[in-house]
């Protein structure tokens, strides 16, 4: 199968069956490409799509994204994850407004000096919203396109992405990149899935080389298996009489980074002391359901506490605490799991369960 044969079956499929009704294929332009191609980073379409439409519907131009307020960007961005993502969004944003007026460069290698915005987004960027012809290599398209040549090595690698970034290269056509490059994204995300791929009815099946070895599923050869590092934590949540939860910012790099979370404790002897910091005298304590979440290179083990506690006198609170309102919470970016506790922790102050 040639390089332009290749193409017309991506496309001819794509007119007939491809996706054409997502929210950011309407309306299409630089921006709103750029926002959805974050989110789908490490994400799934059906995730993203009310998280997608919400940030749009707050946020409508890269201007509105410049001038927010960061815990504005983070609680839009809460629950999607990778959080240095959303940073990073807001970074490029006063980028593109103070240094290129609010237009995004109709470049691939300055697209790629914005923070955040790798080769394959950038070229995603160029060829949806500006029409330029440029390759792109996400986890659909890596699918793909190692399947289509029986690429061996894990495309992980350097060598095996340089490959597969000169097969990405080779098959992107002249015309209707704006339809191609979605038309690829769309094949890998419907037909060319990780398991239990629709081989029958895929455009590429007669060229396709792990198909006709009866391999489909050995590619792309994954990553070389690691245990996974275990680490716990203790979370205590200090409800006052008002019922809010004492929260603080993390710093702004680093895991969860920017984020409003629980303090962590190595045990419940240390209690007294982050009481002692606050002015807070310690009531009642009830340990909460363990929480266990998974990062991509760890996981932690969150034992939750909820204690009771009375402020003993008049404590002004430093900038990077505060005292978060469960019953009427203020727009702030939260990490995953403390949105879950501070869920659970509601559930039991309101049913009148720890006095």
């Amino acid at each position: 199968m040639t390089a332009e044969q290749f193409s017309s079956a991506v496309l001819d499929w794509f007119d007939r069956h491809g996706r054409h009704d997502l929210p950011w294929q309407q309306d299409i332009n630089p921006y709103r490409v750029w926002v959805s191609e974050i989110m789908l980073q490490q994400t799934q379409v059906s995730t993203v799509l009310n998280y997608f439409d919400r940030f749009m519907a707050s946020l409508p131009t890269v201007q509105a994204l410049a001038a927010a307020p960061e815990d504005e960007v983070l609680h839009l961005w809460t629950g999607l994850g990778y959080y240095t993502r959303a940073r990073n969004l807001q970074k490029t944003a006063k980028i593109v407004v103070d240094q290129y007026d609010g237009e995004f460069p109709r470049d691939v290698e300055k697209l790629t000096e914005l923070p955040g915005i790798g080769l394959s987004t950038a070229g995603a960027i160029a060829s949806i919203s500006m029409g330029l012809r440029a390759p792109i290599l996400d986890g659909n398209v890596k699918r793909v396109l190692a399947r289509f040549t029986a690429q061996e090595g894990y495309p992980g690698e350097p060598k095996v992405a340089k490959q597969l970034w000169a097969t990405a290269e080779r098959f992107t056509p002249q015309d209707r990149v704006n339809a191609y490059t979605q038309a690829m994204m769309d094949l890998g995300a419907t037909l060319c899935t990780r398991s239990k791929p629709s081989c029958l009815l895929c455009p590429l099946k007669n060229g396709c080389q792990a198909h006709m070895l009866g391999l489909e599923t050995r590619y792309p050869i994954p990553k070389p298996r690691k245990d996974v590092p275990k680490k716990r934590t203790l979370m205590p949540m200090l409800a006052n009489r008002e019922g809010a939860i004492l929260l603080y910012r993390r710093p702004s790099t680093g895991l969860w980074g920017g984020l409003w979370s629980l303090p962590e404790l190595d045990d419940l002897d240390d209690l007294q002391h982050l009481a002692l910091q606050h002015s807070l005298e310690l009531g009642k304590q009830q340990e909460m359901p363990a929480l266990v979440h998974t990062f991509s290179h760890f996981q932690l083990a969150i034992e939750p506490w909820l204690v009771r506690v009375r402020e003993t006198g008049h404590h002004v609170a430093e900038a990077d605490w505060l005292w978060y309102n469960l019953a009427t919470p203020p727009r702030l970016g939260l990490a995953a799991p403390v949105k879950t506790l501070l869920e659970r922790a509601a559930a039991v102050l309101n049913a009148g369960e720890l006095q």
